[in-house]
């Protein structure tokens, strides 16, 4: 029977492994362009793309003008504008393509991926690196299994989703701080149709 509380523990400590990893500098140059730039625009595929609309919304509740590509309402990208591209892989044909038309355009790109050296990393101005199923992961998944404690511990990108919405969550926190903001106030601007 798969104990579903070992299984917790084994992924969240994974995280844990895979967010400890990302680079301090990173996280704080990531910050310093955020809070340069005009406007934001998010981008993302499937359930990245899910990751990253939860991010926009929280910028917008701390007052950013920021808007998700593919969605009607998304006005052109411009020079002082950045971009941030989530993908594990940094492969994704979509991701990709919005990134190189948003350089091309002038707009500053920062990439979130598990890959730097992927063509979303080789074309992005600054990128953070967020664990997912990387080698260690795939060595102590294979002993887990020949052990018999599971067969799978997350399907597909599942790690790096659930490691940059946790590490997204944090940039918020850490926005919160820097720009001296409440919960109360970011309540304010949370929708009230709901």
């Amino acid at each position: 029977m798969v104990k579903v509380k070992q299984l917790i523990e084994t992924l969240l400590n994974t995280i844990k492994k895979n967010l400890r990893r990302t680079r301090e500098a990173d996280i704080q140059k990531f910050l310093q362009i955020l809070l340069e730039s005009k406007r934001v625009f998010v981008v993302g595929a499937g359930r990245s793309g899910l990751v990253v609309k939860s991010f926009a919304m929280r910028l917008m509740h701390l007052g950013f003008e920021v808007y998700v590509v593919g969605e009607t309402i998304t006005p052109p990208i411009k020079k002082d504008d950045l971009l941030v591209a989530l993908s594990g892989s940094g492969s994704t044909s979509f991701v990709v393509l919005v990134a190189r038309t948003a350089k091309k355009l002038g707009a500053k790109v920062v990439a979130i991926t598990s890959h730097p050296d992927s063509p979303l990393g080789k074309l992005s101005d600054h990128i953070v690196k967020i664990g997912g199923r990387g080698e260690e992961f795939v060595r102590d998944y294979v002993s887990d299994q020949l052990k018999g404690f599971s067969k799978s511990l997350t399907p597909m990108g599942t790690l790096f989703e659930l490691s940059s919405s946790i590490f997204l969550d944090s940039v918020i926190a850490a926005l919160m701080d820097i720009m001296g903001k409440s919960e109360e106030e970011l309540k304010k601007k949370h929708t009230n149709l709901e």
